[in-house]
């Protein structure tokens, strides 16, 4: 079982249910919404269930020839509080001592491999200074994403006033390790039209839902459906990555989900969902029973609503496919990017990076109320033409007025981006046209040719990449009875629960309470919080009663810098900054009143992990301390923020 496949076929399986020691007390909730802590209805039939102790983790060392044993350093050398990367001959481990004890664990950060040691530690946890994913220190278990792994864990001994590690040669090699899972048991007897766990969509959400019921222990038979026609990857990498294979970019191999029994549906598309029944229909008419469900199905791009719009060459960045055809034909052709989304300024910046150089170009700063801009870079083998159009005045250049940027104005991803200097820009060719949209896109042979503004001027315009927003994919729902907003955002309470028993939501397509923010109902559509949103989901699936408190995180990359960002800035209404924005090394703070809401950076870690740390921990930083370390502290200094807040 489990694996990929594009349509069920019928088999008969007989499923079990291994329910952790720790979760016998616990209530699972039957689709009649009375207690049923040991029974699942399945095809309308109670069926009772075995009950097992959760598998007990294998020795690490029962290879002698795979362990190494090493001094490193001596017991004072490390004061509470720090952490050391140490050497232990045939790879390195993070060695960290806090409240008088040594923890010795994986040193890389298993994302996207960065430095722990440069991050935060900070009440039994360290945060990755990069993307802000978190890890035991006693466990090495990932504890805030993202990522799906955790960290390799090795043993501490202390002799002679000296401080011993043990560690696996593999783990030191990998420095990864993923948590032990529970299978689907016992395969007969049982209709592969109806599943235990449905989850409808298959990104960072879906995916980490999954693997929380099998690291929880739950063995019955868990069903992903996806339009896509790959496994779950990666996507933010689409714009970062354009020329990556689904292979390369995947989240998991196939091997993994036909190891633990995660069975993938994909190009399948539900066109309906009967809570009633608690039946999903397909478009292709196929039907599957369900006693739990998930949505995470994400937003859908919108497209462009102008004449001309069904041309061919005409790109949504969405799948690998369309990543890879881009990259392909804009290599000496005229491309134009329209939009001010992260999608838009990143194509635009990876376009500009793949070995063409540009040719001067005038640059003006873009307005931070900007609603639909569009790039423009003609490539050649030998030069690049890059220009920028939009609606909206001339923004901000310099100085206070970038610092007093309105958050009811711009949102947070515009809040970072109008920080970002025009030298920025200017170094790489860019310039800016405002007050101007797309009117028309003019085809020849059916491909597209040109590019028409309201102004009358036209591009020339071989490919045309889409980047101006998305909304949620749930018209599906609409008749089903499940909680929608008028934006069609699903809305759940803080266990990622609908308002129908069974039926919960995750991800990109969800409005939330974030504890930040006093629970306010708020929509993150941050790849971190997918995957936060999908393992609360499955805990609360298991009756946990888990509530989601984690921190938004949020980080992106544009010629080469990376900016980091945590926290949530709706509403903010001042901005203090250390550091040099034209220099690109800072970091701001957004203010609602006397509270800092949100904190972005750039070449400043690990400042915004640990902000978030301290957000975290549920203290208020104030915005009159910040302004004493802009006006009274040294640049990269952070001990301020230590036993700040209230």
């Amino acid at each position: 079982m489990g694996g990929c496949f594009s349509k069920p076929k019928p088999v008969e399986v007989k499923i079990e249910v291994v329910i952790p020691e720790k979760e016998r007390s616990k209530e699972e909730m039957s689709p009649n919404g009375k207690a049923s802590p040991l029974i699942y209805k399945v095809n309308g039939t109670a069926r009772h269930y075995h009950l097992e102790e959760h598998p007990i983790a294998s020795n690490p060392y029962h290879n002698p020839k795979d362990v190494v044993e090493a001094s490193v350093c001596h017991v004072k050398d490390l004061e509470n509080g720090q952490m050391r990367e140490v050497d232990l001959g045939c790879g390195k481990a993070l060695l960290i001592k806090e409240s008088g004890e040594f923890y010795a664990m994986g040193h890389k950060c298993p994302h996207y491999g960065a430095p722990l040691v440069k991050g935060v530690l900070s009440k039994g946890r360290v945060r990755c200074p990069w993307h802000g994913a978190c890890f035991n220190i006693s466990t090495g278990d990932i504890e805030d994403f993202p990522g799906l792994d955790s960290l390799p864990r090795f043993q501490v001994k202390i002799e002679k006033e000296k401080v011993y590690i043990r560690a696996s040669k593999q783990a030191l090699q990998t420095q990864r390790r993923t948590k032990m899972m529970a299978k689907c048991i016992s395969l007969s007897n049982y209709n592969l039209s109806s599943t235990n766990v449905l989850i409808i969509g298959a990104g960072a959400a879906g995916l980490v839902c999954a693997e929380t019921l099998r690291q929880e222990g739950f063995s019955d038979r868990i069903v992903m459906c996806t339009m896509d026609r790959h496994l779950p990857y990666d996507r933010p990498k689409l714009s970062k990555s354009m020329d990556s294979h689904p292979e390369q970019i995947a989240l998991r191999p196939k091997e993994f989900f036909r190891t633990y029994d995660i069975e993938v549906l994909t190009e399948m598309q539900v066109a309906a969902v009967d809570i009633k029944n608690k039946i999903a229909v397909f478009k292709d008419g196929f039907k599957m029973e369900y006693n739990k469900l998930l949505i995470a199905t994400g937003n859908t791009p919108k497209a462009l609503s102008c004449k001309g719009k069904e041309v061919e060459n005409v790109f949504n960045i969405r799948t690998p496919e369309d990543a890879n055809r881009v990259v392909k034909l804009a290599t000496s052709k005229n491309v134009v990017i329209v939009g001010a989304s992260f999608l838009g300024e990143l194509s635009f910046c990876r376009l500009a990076f793949f070995n063409f150089p540009c040719v001067p170009a005038d640059c003006h700063r873009p307005s931070p109320s900007l609603s639909l801009p569009c790039w423009r870079l003609s490539f050649s083998k030998s030069k690049c033409k890059v220009l920028h159009l939009g609606r909206g005045n001339p923004g901000h250049e310099q100085g206070r007025e970038r610092r007093g940027c309105q958050g009811t104005r711009v949102g947070q991803r515009g809040a970072v981006m109008c920080l970002l200097s025009p030298q920025m820009f200017e170094n790489h060719r860019v310039k800016f046209y405002m007050q101007t949209e797309v009117s028309e896109l003019r085809e020849q042979e059916n491909k597209l040719k040109e590019v028409v503004l309201k102004s009358g001027k036209v591009l020339r315009a071989d490919v045309c990449v889409v980047g101006i927003g998305a909304v949620p994919a749930t018209g599906f729902l609409k008749q089903s009875g499940i909680n929608i907003d008028s934006k069609g955002f699903i809305v759940v309470n803080k266990m990622m629960q609908t308002n129908i028993p069974g039926v919960f939501a995750a991800g990109d397509t969800v409005m939330f309470p974030l504890a930040l923010r006093n629970n306010k109902k708020v929509n993150v559509p941050h790849w971190q919080m997918a995957h936060m949103h999908g393992r609360i989901a499955a805990l609360n699936m298991l009756a946990h009663g888990t509530e989601i408190s984690t921190i938004p995180y949020l980080w992106t990359a544009m010629f080469g810098k990376s900016i980091r960002y945590a926290g949530h800035g709706e509403g903010f209404d001042d901005v203090v900054i250390q550091g040099d924005l034209d220099e690109l090394k800072f970091v701001a703070f957004y203010t609602k009143s006397d509270e800092v809401v949100a904190v972005a950076s750039m070449n400043y870690d690990p400042i915004v992990s640990k902000v978030a740390e301290v957000l975290a921990a549920g203290r208020t930083i104030r915005k009159r301390d910040v302004e004493l370390f802009v006006r009274h502290g040294k640049t990269g200094d952070m001990s301020w923020l230590t036993g700040k807040g209230s």
